[in-house]
């Protein structure tokens, strides 16, 4: 691509650039892209199907031994529970996920999906890290690709992004060297694009790495976009250090100057992605809003149910309301999205406008699955 940023200009703009430098590029950029002055949210909530999880993250509060006395895993029949509190509350999308274990089957998964698609079909499955169907391949016996293939016979259409953490070798060994690796992250991301999914792209920084890691990750991420497109957005967030084993090591938070730092250079090195998360619930209000004058267009999810950024005594709560108003108080025009990032709704004035889905929507304005042909398989 004609006048990209090479890995060495990045890592040179990341450590030596103004934050003020950064932000004003990264907002023509946004800009240029997203002209209307939309910032998109989801309505949606984020439980879990278990706390169990042997990978033993360092930074992770959230997870518990088979043994603990507040370990879990549900049945199909205890998770759409959650799918039943979602639909009263009027969510239109779940981020469902779990952990590492060995109970952790492809008829569990494929179990879940399909009798929430069955049960639900106004909620949007938004199902699984790479880490859960990697471990499931393993637990199952089976390739990567059939536990993708299985899920989207199923009906799944998007996955999200978390596992990713640093994809730099160097990071996992000393955070979570028990987890797969970087390359099979980006396997299972790019194995879903191939079928024809949808997935976001995160990272989760502040911590160990340096910045060469934070360079080699998105490297990572917009060289696999350039051969396969699929990632529709990138979420950064920090790491939060209350319960986790890694906060013996790591001191401090990385605080609000290296998230908008962030959130601004990924929008000038990331130049295939069409999108970039600020959040208001991993950085607070006031930086979650203060990010989207710094290159970011999408404001996440409500996030009626959360529990991982809960067991690190991290809480943030918000409505839908309240959403609208933060961004308007920021300067923008709320829209409410769906995962595949296509604006269902805007809220320009008084009044809620409506907005017809391109393509074949079951709903017109409910989340919901896209009949979309899976394209042609290549090689990665």
């Amino acid at each position: 691509m004609q006048n990209r940023i090479s890995f060495e200009q990045g890592l040179e703009l990341f450590q030596h650039a103004s934050l003020d430098e950064l932000k004003q590029e990264a907002q023509k950029i946004c800009l240029q892209k997203h002209p209307q002055r939309f910032v998109t949210f989801v309505l949606d909530s984020n439980p879990n199907y278990t706390n169990i999880c042997n990978a033993d993250c360092s930074f992770c509060g959230f997870y518990r031994k088979k043994s603990a006395k507040d370990a879990y895993f549900k049945t199909v029949e205890e998770v759409m529970t959650h799918f039943e509190f979602a639909k009263k509350a009027g969510i239109a999308t779940v981020l469902l996920q779990g952990g590492v274990h060995d109970q952790i089957t492809l008829e569990y998964l494929t179990s879940l999906v399909k009798t929430a698609r069955e049960r639900y079909p106004e909620i949007h499955p938004h199902f699984f890290s790479a880490v859960e169907i990697w471990n499931c391949a393993k637990v199952s016996g089976i390739e990567v690709r059939d536990v993708l293939q299985a899920l989207w016979d199923a009906g799944q259409r998007t996955l999200p992004g978390g596992g990713a953490e640093i994809l730099s070798e160097r990071v996992r060994l000393e955070i979570s060297p028990k987890k797969m690796t970087p390359n099979g992250w980006m396997e299972v991301h790019a194995v879903a694009h191939e079928i024809g999914f949808k997935s976001t792209a995160t990272m989760m920084y502040g911590h160990v790495e340096e910045a060469e890691d934070i360079l080699i990750h998105l490297e990572s991420l917009r060289a696999q976009q350039d051969r396969l497109p699929g990632f529709t957005s990138f979420v950064p967030w920090s790491y939060k250090r209350d319960n986790t084993a890694l906060r013996r090591k790591v001191k401090t938070w990385a605080g609000r100057e290296s998230y908008l730092r962030i959130i601004a250079f990924a929008r000038l090195y990331l130049d295939n992605f069409d999108h970039v998360a600020a959040s208001w619930f991993s950085e607070g209000r006031e930086i979650g809003m203060e990010a989207l004058q710094y290159g970011a267009n999408d404001f996440g999810g409500i996030l009626l149910e959360e529990n991982v950024h809960r067991a690190t005594n991290f809480i943030n709560k918000t409505d839908h309301n309240d959403v609208v108003q933060m961004i308007r108080e920021a300067g923008f025009i709320p829209a409410q999205r769906n995962s595949f990032y296509q604006i269902i709704r805007t809220y320009e004035g008084v009044e809620e406008v409506a907005v017809p889905i391109e393509g074949k929507v079951k709903e017109a304005n409910r989340l919901t699955i896209l009949q979309v042909t899976p394209p042609a398989r290549s090689c990665v």
